[in-house]
């Protein structure tokens, strides 16, 4: 651990931002140094309860304080891009939160800025690394189930419609798949790679976002993916990881997991307990201040062309739907 404070900046300064804030005070070598709000008065509120010294008005001022090492951008959805490359380009490293952009054009856009001007990018899945997950690639890698041929994921919960809000604003990046089906995909991208073949089916809601929907993946070697996503429909919320010779159920793969039930042919079935620290969002940011002084420009969990192609994978699946938002028109 580096007795050097590697010093964090936050735009945007709603409920995920509080939740990051909170994970940093698990990091013993990171500080939340300066929050930025489009109002003033917010980011004295959110400053002063996180503590952070420098509470800017604009995500400007924030971008172009020397004193911040990284900056975790947690604005809505549309705005992803404009900001992690307003960062970018002043030579910040950046943990952009999920969806990572709210297209592939955009997500190019972003890539493109953080290697030209050779600064740490990294999408904020912060699933990916709670000592469950590790445990999950680590199983999988040595074949504890043989050779995995299924994942089935899903992640629904039923939420009141209200047009403005961001999850049924289109205009915001509203919808089922952007929010949480990016997290089904993004499992089993990280576990079968790039879809070969990408089919779907929506329920497009009044709101013109999909409540629900239900997605199919053929990728390398015959290998499937089954995934469901929903605004307005409570799912079990959990993942099962299928086989040759057994398989791994994820009883809550999204929401602090902390244990996994691995059951192998011919064997008794196992529970493995897998405590995290802190509130988790902890994790992700160990990985960008280790990466960073490393002297990474990406995390080899979350690597930025793995990020630009989910976010295809939903570009295509939306074409299917005829699902565009307001910003794209």
């Amino acid at each position: 651990m580096s007795t050097t404070k590697f010093r964090w900046g936050i735009i945007g300064l709603g409920s995920i931002a509080n939740q990051f804030a909170t994970g940093l005070q698990s990091v013993p070598d990171a500080e939340l140094t300066a929050v930025a709000s489009r109002t003033q008065d917010k980011a004295d509120a959110f400053g002063e309860k996180h503590g952070a010294a420098k509470r800017y008005g604009s995500y400007q001022e924030l971008a172009a304080d020397p004193d911040v090492d990284a900056v975790y951008i947690a604005t809505p959805h549309p705005m992803h891009a404009e900001d992690s490359i307003l960062c970018l380009e002043s030579g910040k490293a950046v943990l952009t939160e999920k969806p990572f952009t709210v297209n592939a054009a955009q997500a190019r856009a972003t890539i493109e800025a953080a290697r030209a001007n050779n600064v740490f990018l990294m999408e904020a899945m912060w699933t990916r690394f709670f000592p469950v997950m590790a445990k999950v690639r680590e199983l999988i890698a040595a074949e504890a189930i043989g050779d995995l041929r299924i994942v089935q994921a899903d992640f629904g919960f039923r939420a009141g419609v209200n047009p403005e809000s961001r999850l049924f604003n289109a205009a915001l990046g509203g919808g089922a798949l952007l929010d949480v089906g990016s997290y089904c995909l993004s499992l089993a991208s990280m576990l079968l790679g790039a879809p070969e073949q990408i089919t779907g089916v929506a329920e497009i809601g009044e709101t013109g976002i999909d409540e629900q929907n239900g997605i199919l993946l053929r990728c390398a070697e015959g290998r499937i993916a089954l995934l469901s996503s929903a605004v307005r429909t409570n799912t079990p919320q959990e993942a099962t990881l299928i086989g040759t010779a057994g398989r791994i159920h994820i009883p809550s793969p999204w929401w602090k997991p902390s244990k996994l039930v691995l059951t192998r042919d011919g064997q008794e079935t196992e529970t493995l307990d897998l405590p995290y620290t802190g509130n988790g969002y902890n994790y992700q940011a160990v990985e960008v201040a280790e990466c960073v002084r490393a002297g990474k420009t990406e995390s080899s969990v979350m690597p930025q062309d793995e990020s630009l192609r989910i976010m295809e994978t939903m570009d295509a699946l939306r074409s299917q739907w005829g699902l565009t938002y307001p910003m794209e028109r």
